[in-house]
């Protein structure tokens, strides 16, 4: 291959082109800037990626609140029905009393 010959530019080139593509996809999948056709770097929406951090963070919080909630019931539903028994005649027992 002669080193001025078009098949070298060419060959060139297309190196650089794939690199830069390369290094392009490499920085989308990341999550990194871009590089715009000047070599600036172009941001990928900064809004919208805080925006659902945030919502992220709140549903986080919900999810827990939720978790808490399952707990509860599920040890409702798996007391003893006897045991679950004796409580509600106790509590008849003390309305009674009261009347």
């Amino acid at each position: 291959m002669n080193w001025g010959s078009p098949e070298f530019i060419i060959f060139i080139v297309g190196i650089s082109t794939a690199g830069w593509v390369i290094n392009n996809w490499i920085r989308a999948r990341h999550g990194y800037p871009l590089e715009d056709e000047w070599g600036g770097k172009s941001d990928r929406g900064g809004k919208e990626v805080s925006a659902l951090k945030a919502e992220n963070a709140e549903l986080k919080e919900r999810l827990a609140m939720f978790e808490d909630r399952v707990i509860v019931l599920e040890r409702i539903a798996t007391d003893k029905s006897v045991n679950l028994a004796a409580q509600i005649e106790n509590l008849r027992g003390v309305g009674e009393k009261a009347q």
